[in-house]
């Protein structure tokens, strides 16, 4: 999990059907010492850790599974990531960050071909700063969230009884 995507994820495939694997994580839940909770229905599972031991930086997995038609084989993939309000506060600032980019760098490059002053140029740079440093914060805050999300990576795992691919 030390890598430098946004969303560490895993696919994998497993002998057991999802109705067992869902009964599994259930079970693991109720008995579980790793101070994480979630929910497993159907096709879906979500791990977080308990509102006590919860930060700003917090991980969660998300996990969805899908019956291969061919064979008895589920494919599982699980994406780590943060609690949708991070997530989305990251998304829309990304957003925000790239359109005020395009339109800047219209106006300002429209300005410059007219052959006026084009000052407006000089919030690109701020911008893309800006840009680099919300990354770098995701990637700080996704260390800091390291623990937990081993803890989750493992205690799926053992819920499993299956080793999950490094991600």
């Amino acid at each position: 999990m030390s890598s430098f995507r946004i969303r560490p994820k895993f696919v994998m495939k497993s002998q057991k059907p999802m109705e067992e694997i869902i009964i599994l994580v259930k079970n693991q839940l109720r008995h579980n010492t790793h101070n994480l909770h979630g929910q497993a229905m159907q096709d879906h599972i979500t791990i977080r850790v308990d509102k006590e031991h919860r930060h700003y930086w917090s991980p969660q997995l998300s996990v969805l599974m899908q019956r291969e038609p061919e064979d008895t084989v589920t494919k599982i993939t699980g994406i780590y990531g943060p609690m949708p309000n991070v997530w989305t506060l990251f998304a829309v600032s990304y957003l925000a960050i790239g359109v005020l980019i395009v339109f800047i760098s219209i106006i300002g490059f429209s300005q410059f071909a007219l052959g006026q002053e084009a000052n407006i140029l000089w919030a690109l740079p701020f911008l893309i700063l800006l840009g680099i440093g919300l990354y770098v914060t995701s990637q700080l805050g996704q260390k800091l969230g390291a623990a937990q999300t081993y803890a989750i990576h493992y205690f799926f795992e053992e819920a499993i009884g299956e080793h999950i691919p490094e991600v």
